[in-house]
């Protein structure tokens, strides 16, 4: 359940506790824990749709990107895919995507090396300020959300467009750069097919400032005693235009596809791509922003890493509406206007409650 205004006086200071010890869920599990402790209960989310979370039927869409600019008739059966994919999954996975297998493995290695520092070596990189290069906590809405703990830490690193390696840790800084380097690469092709899926020209997203900024998120899942009772991350979609996500063979993601909660199951060397609230927005709901979750478990860490493209930190006052271009006098703006500082601020206040941030910007 969510928690009562006359409660969560009492909740912010136990946060507040847990927050300064700097060590985050792992330094729960260091010290022993053998049940999950009531800051982390969840069984909201645990029991809405449950029952269809292994449901065979539907399979997220997979998209091979092998030699995609040496067969015309390829590329336009891909651009079809990624609009199929865009307006009704808001999901689909990537294979052939050009980042070497070793790359992948290596920057897993690199987040769960920082994660397993020891807490006096992490203790300088905590805080609560996004706008630092690099930071580490748990659960970025800790004082915010009004829903249970995410049982789950993670490392921010705003990679573009001004990347700054001194303020990475060495534990994961040359992995962290080089992943971001071919990240951009690749996100960069895909807002050429999403620019293609939607009828306008290749450089259209890309020209619009889409893929100006970069942040890369490492998450740390340690193994949880009581997977039942609290949630890995709940119910939310993400805050950014796309996000590129790279996650280990443990699994636990879901995807809520026609009300039913579907497993996406690891592949190795496969990266999963999701529309964000942003793309959704600017596309006037042509492509989907899906919402997603990801279940605890009792084996672990689960590491993934996820990558979000999102306006440059110089563009955060610059204003996004519905592209022109796709709007008509049948398809007239359904949001109005807004800043990327607006849809930050918003997210953060809100936390991941469960409900869509899109709401607040429709007309």
């Amino acid at each position: 359940m969510a928690i009562t205004n006359q409660d969560f006086d009492f909740i912010l200071r136990e946060r507040k506790a847990f927050d300064e010890t700097k060590a985050g869920v792992k330094g729960l599990v260091d010290a022993g824990v053998k049940k999950v402790p009531s800051l982390f209960h969840n069984q909201h989310d645990k029991v809405e749709n449950a029952s269809n979370s292994s449901n065979a039927c539907h399979v997220m869409p997979v998209i091979d990107l092998a030699d995609i600019d040496k067969d015309p008739s390829k590329h336009q059966e891909l651009v079809a895919m990624v609009k199929e994919a865009s307006e009704t999954w808001g999901f689909f996975q990537v294979v052939n995507h050009g980042i070497p297998m070793n790359v992948l493995e290596e920057m897993k290695n690199g987040v769960k090396r920082f994660h397993e520092m020891d807490t006096e070596g992490k203790r300088g990189f905590h805080s609560r300020d996004r706008l630092r290069f690099f930071l580490y906590n748990s659960n970025f809405d800790l004082y915010s959300s009004r829903l249970e703990l995410n049982w789950r830490d993670t490392f921010r690193c705003c990679l573009y467009p001004d990347p700054k390696p001194e303020e990475v840790p060495v534990a994961c800084r040359d992995i962290l750069l080089e992943y971001g380097k071919h990240i951009m690469r690749l996100g960069i092709l895909l807002f050429e097919l999403l620019s293609e899926a939607l009828g306008l020209n290749p450089n259209h997203l890309k020209d619009m400032g889409y893929a100006e900024g970069l942040i890369t998120a490492g998450h740390y899942y340690p193994a949880c005693p009581e997977p039942h009772m609290t949630m890995g991350t709940t119910k939310h979609a993400d805050n950014s235009f796309i996000t590129l996500l790279l996650q280990d063979n443990i699994g636990g993601l879901q995807v809520l596809y026609q009300n039913n909660w579907i497993d996406i199951r690891p592949v190795p060397g496969t990266l999963v791509v999701n529309i964000g609230d942003l793309l959704q927005l600017v596309t006037n709901d042509i492509f989907k922003s899906c919402e997603h979750r990801v279940l605890a478990n009792r084996d672990g860490p689960r590491i993934s890493v996820a990558c979000f493209f999102y306006p440059g930190l110089k563009a955060y006052s610059k204003v996004y509406g519905p592209i022109k271009e796709l709007l008509s006098e049948d398809n007239p703006p359904k949001y109005r206007e807004t800043t990327f500082a607006e849809c930050e601020a918003n997210f953060v206040s809100k936390g991941l409650d469960g409900t869509s941030s899109l709401t607040r910007y429709r007309i």
